[in-house]
C-alpha cells in the first residue's frame, strides 16, 4: 500500500484519484485514462533517469568519467533515456503556460525517438482542445507530488502502485468497456496464488493491460524468489490496451519485449507459435463469436475436437494447452456455461479433456466480479502432468470448489474477493494437490471427485453437483449465448 500522510487520512492513491477525477471535468473516462496514466508513466521514467543522471554526474567509482548525456550509459542499466525537453523538472517549470499540452506531446515523441522499445506506446493526447491547459497543469502538479521526498527506488514502487490502482479505478469508471482491458485484481491474485509461478515461462495470449504479469512478479517477490527467474510472453489484439500493458510493465521494470500486438489476435496470428510455457494465465473474452473459427477448421491446435465457429471458449482452452510444456499448468477464466454446454460438439471436447486427465480443478465464482459482463464465471485449472513428482499423483481425481457465496460488494454493481477468501480457496487447492496436504471434503464448498463420478454425471463440471449445493443456478443458460 502506498504511504498515507497521517493515520486518519485515506491512502495517498485514493486522495490522488479524487484529485485527478476532479480535474477530469467533461472528458470521458475512457479518454482521460490515457492522459493520466501517460503522465504517471512520464514521471516514473523521469525519476528513474534522474537517479542515474545524478550518479553519473558525481562520477564516483564505476561511474568515474561517465557522460550524463550518453544514451548507452542508461541503456546499460536498463533505464530509459529522457531528453532534456521531456524531463519532469522542465515540464513542471512550464506547467502554468497555455502551450503545456504541446510541450507534453513533444516530450512523449522525444522519449519514443530515444527509446525504440517505447515506439508507438506513449499517448500524444495532451494538446487536444477538450483538455484545458489549466487542468493539465494541475495534473502535472498533482503527479509531481507523488512520492515526493521518497528515495527514487521507493518512488518507483509508489508510482507503480498508483498506476495499478488508477487502472482499476478507470475500469470501474468505464464499467462495461473497462472490463475489456482490466481483469479485477482479486481474480488475478487468485489465479496466481493457485498456480504459484515461481520460475519459468509465463504466457498470457490475451493479456489486456498486463495484470497477470504484474501479479506473477509480485508473487515471486513476495515469496523471496528472484524475479529474473520468470520470463513473460504476451499478446493483445487491441493496440490501445497493448500500450497500457507496455507502460504498466515498464513502470515495474518488467521486460515486456515479448509482449506483442497484432490486430488479428492469437488465433489467426499467434505471435509465440513455438513457445511452450510453464504457466498460461488468462482471462479471454467470454463466448466470443467473432474469433475467425471458420478459417481454422483444420488447425493443429484442435487436438481434442474442433471448436464451434460461433463460440471461442473451447478454442481458447485448446490454444492454452497447445502452448503448455510437458509439465506445464494453466489457470483461466471462462463463462460458466462452458462447464455444461453440449452445443456444437463442446460436450465431446470437454469429455476428451477429462478423459485425457488434463482437468485438475474447477472453481465456481461469485456473481458481479467482472465489470464487463453479468455472465456467471468459472476458473479452470488444467495440468499436463497430474502424476508429476512435484505434487502428489491425482490423475483420476478433479477438485471442485464452489465459491459462489464468497466475496463482498465494493459498490452496488461490483463484488471482490478478500485476501482471506483468496487464501481459503488457494489453500484448499494446495492442500489437495500437495503430498503432505491435509485436505478433506467440505460439504457445500469442496469435493475431490473421481473421474468415474464425473462420467456418471455425463462430464458436467459444475461444482454444485459435486459439493452438494443445489445447482439450479448452475444449469446452462442459453441467454448467455
Amino acid at each position: 500500500m502506498a504511504k498515507t500522510n497521517n493515520s486518519k487520512e485515506e491512502p495517498i492513491e485514493k486522495q490522488l484519484w479524487a484529485a485527478a477525477d476532479k480535474l477530469r471535468k467533461n472528458i470521458d473516462a475512457a479518454e482521460y485514462k490515457h492522459i493520466v496514466l501517460g503522465m504517471i508513466f512520464l514521471k516514473y521514467i523521469s525519476d528513474a533517469f534522474e537517479e542515474l543522471y545524478d550518479k553519473l554526474k558525481k562520477g564516483e567509482g564505476e561511474y568515474a568519467g561517465a557522460d550524463t548525456e550518453d544514451r548507452d550509459e542508461y541503456k546499460a542499466e536498463n533505464v530509459f533515456f529522457v531528453p532534456p525537453s521531456a524531463r519532469w523538472s522542465h515540464l513542471l517549470s512550464r506547467a502554468k503556460l497555455p502551450e503545456i499540452g504541446k510541450d507534453v506531446d513533444a516530450a512523449m515523441d522525444a522519449i519514443e525517438r530515444d527509446n525504440p522499445s517505447l515506439k508507438d506506446v506513449l499517448p500524444k493526447v495532451y494538446a487536444r482542445g477538450n483538455l484545458d491547459p489549466t487542468n493539465l497543469g494541475g495534473l502535472i502538479d498533482m503527479i509531481g507530488n507523488i512520492a515526493l521526498g521518497d528515495a527514487k527506488a521507493r518512488s518507483a514502487d509508489v508510482l507503480g502502485h498508483v498506476f495499478e490502482y488508477f487502472l482499476g479505478e478507470f475500469a470501474l469508471a468505464e464499467g462495461k468497456k473497462g472490463g475489456q482491458f482490466y481483469t479485477p485484481r482479486s481474480v488475478v491474485e487468485l489465479l496466481v496464488e493457485m498456480l504459484e509461478p515461481y520460475n519459468g515461462r509465463v504466457l498470457d495470449p490475451c493479456c489486456g493491460s498486463g495484470g497477470m504479469f504484474v501479479q506473477s512478479e509480485k508473487f515471486v517477490k513476495g515469496h523471496q524468489g528472484k524475479v529474473n527467474d520468470i520470463s513473460i510472453y504476451g499478446q493483445e489484439s487491441n493496440q490501445t490496451t497493448w500500450r497500457l500493458a507496455k507502460m504498466n510493465l515498464a513502470i515495474r521494470s518488467i521486460d515486456s519485449s515479448q509482449v506483442r500486438w497484432n490486430n488479428e489476435g492469437s488465433f489467426l496470428n499467434d505471435s509465440h507459435k513455438d513457445l511452450k510455457a510453464d504457466y498460461v494465465i488468462a482471462n479471454p473474452p467470454f463466448n466470443d463469436s467473432d474469433w475467425g473459427g471458420d478459417l481454422l477448421r483444420k488447425d493443429g491446435r484442435w487436438k481434442y475436437g474442433t471448436p464451434p465457429t460461433g463460440n471461442a471458449n473451447y478454442a481458447w482452452i485448446q490454444h492454452f494447452l497447445y502452448h503448455l510444456s510437458p509439465s506445464g499448468q494453466t489457470g483461466f477464466v471462462l463463462a460458466k456455461g462452458s462447464l455444461t454446454s453440449k452445443t456444437s460438439g463442446e460436450g465431446d471436447i470437454r469429455q476428451a479433456l477429462i478423459e485425457a486427465r488434463l482437468v485438475d480443478c474447477i472453481i465456481n465464482l461469485p456473481a458481479k466480479l467482472f465489470l464487463n459482463t453479468q455472465i456467471p464465471a468459472s476458473l479452470w485449472f488444467l495440468s499436463r502432468n497430474k502424476a508429476n513428482g512435484k505434487f502428489r499423483n491425482r490423475v483420476d481425481e478433479i477438485l471442485f470448489i464452489d465459491a459462489r457465496n464468497m466475496g463482498h460488494l465494493i459498490n452496488r454493481r461490483t463484488r471482490e474477493l478478500s485476501d482471506k477468501d483468496i487464501a481459503c480457496i488457494s489453500g484448499t487447492y494446495h492442500n489437495w494437490r500437495n503430498p503432505d496436504g491435509d485436505y478433506e471434503d467440505v460439504k457445500g464448498f469442496c469435493n475431490s471427485a473421481s473421474i468415474e463420478r464425473v462420467r456418471e454425471l455425463d462430464y458436467v463440471l459444475t461444482p454444485g453437483r459435486y459439493v452438494g449445493l443445489p445447482d439450479d443456478e448452475d444449469d446452462f443458460d442459453f441467454k448467455e449465448r
